[in-house]
């Protein structure tokens, strides 16, 4: 896929909030908290302008955490009072959702207004909403169901976004890399085989405009032993274009992710260690790239940080000048592996 492909440096969409941000959300006024994210977007693209960034977002500023674009956009799911194993406000389905309208497509046409570099959008996957979510009873006869719906609204925000001009399109799966783990963990309200199902009917485009890439991110961290056939049924069911992977720990289960890829998938290799401030060795760096270079064409492959800096507004993993750093890093890394051609 290398004709088109120029991404190269990349970040996963979330930011730290600016304390502005934070405390015109806390103060509870709806029309200085617009002002105050379309503010704040605005200097987060002069940032990643100056960073030089080849995609742009908008930090998910205008978000509660990675999964709001969907759980704020759509009827039929409840949020309770209750927190999940993770830290995320649990939410339940109640009955097969709805679209109330675009999810992140205004705000997508905000970005393209803002900077000629490439929009951005992230949300959250069909089956990871579906497997979060569906609890029996409560609406939806199953969790494959509840996907499928989920799904189609995805798949349609998506066909939506790329009309107003977005290029880099990335589905968040947090539960994906369990699923590829050799010993992998007891598939819980949607089995291996129909989030395959659900994450194809998003991903899917009959026609796709040049440049535009949808990815899909299997998570944070690479399993301990990856079952490198599991890996090989994920990547050739579900068709995206490009797979976002851990690769910050230099282990051989994510060199084992890389080595499942098909030759036609492009690759973003999360390099760089969001949850830590310390900066890693360009050297050490380097090598781990050069290891998945001898499996993938490197022009096929993009580098970013391990994870978003800030997936829950209220709990940034770094301060904002740390991100700076880390940010930083992930372009100089770029200039090694590709020189000034982005």
């Amino acid at each position: 896929m290398a004709d088109t492909f120029n991404y190269r440096i990349d970040h996963h969409g979330s930011l730290v909030r600016p304390a502005e941000l934070t405390a015109a959300r806390a103060a509870g006024d709806p029309e200085a908290l617009k002002a105050a994210e379309l503010r704040a977007v605005k200097e987060a693209v002069v940032l990643q302008r100056k960073l030089r960034s080849t995609v742009v977002t908008d930090g998910d500023f205008p978000r509660e955490d990675f999964r709001s674009a969907v759980l704020d956009g759509v009827s039929g799911l409840r949020r309770t009072d209750e927190n999940d194993a993770d830290g995320l406000v649990r939410w339940v389905a109640e009955s097969l959702p709805k679209a109330n309208g675009p999810l992140l497509a205004d705000w997508a046409a905000r970005l393209t207004g803002l900077t000629l570099i490439a929009p951005k959008a992230s949300l959250p996957s069909p089956a990871y909403l579906a497997a979060t979510t569906f609890q029996p009873g409560h609406g939806p006869s199953s969790a494959r169901e509840l996907g499928e719906a989920l799904a189609e609204i995805i798949h349609a925000e998506i066909e939506l976004l790329v009309s107003r001009g977005v290029r880099l399109i990335q589905l968040n799966n947090p539960l994906l890399a369990g699923h590829l783990a050799v010993d992998p963990a007891a598939p819980g309200a949607l089995s291996f085989e129909d989030t395959l199902a659900v994450e194809a009917l998003a991903v899917r485009l009959d026609e796709r405009p040049e440049g535009v890439r949808i990815g899909v991110s299997i998570g944070h961290a690479a399993p301990a032993a990856v079952d490198r056939a599991a890996a090989e049924h994920l990547y050739g069911e579900v068709p995206a274009d490009r797979w976002i992977l851990p690769y910050d720990q230099g282990t051989d289960a994510e060199l084992d992710l890389v080595r499942s890829l098909p030759e036609h998938r492009d690759a973003c290799l999360g390099v760089v260690d969001a949850n830590v401030a310390e900066l890693e060795e360009i050297d050490a760096v380097m090598a781990r790239i050069d290891a998945a270079a001898e499996i993938k064409d490197l022009e096929d492959m993009a580098i970013s940080p391990s994870r978003g800096f800030a997936d829950v507004a209220t709990r940034p993993l770094l301060t904002a000048e740390q991100q700076r750093q880390k940010l930083v890093q992930v372009e100089t890394l770029a200039r090694y592996c590709w020189g000034n051609e982005f």
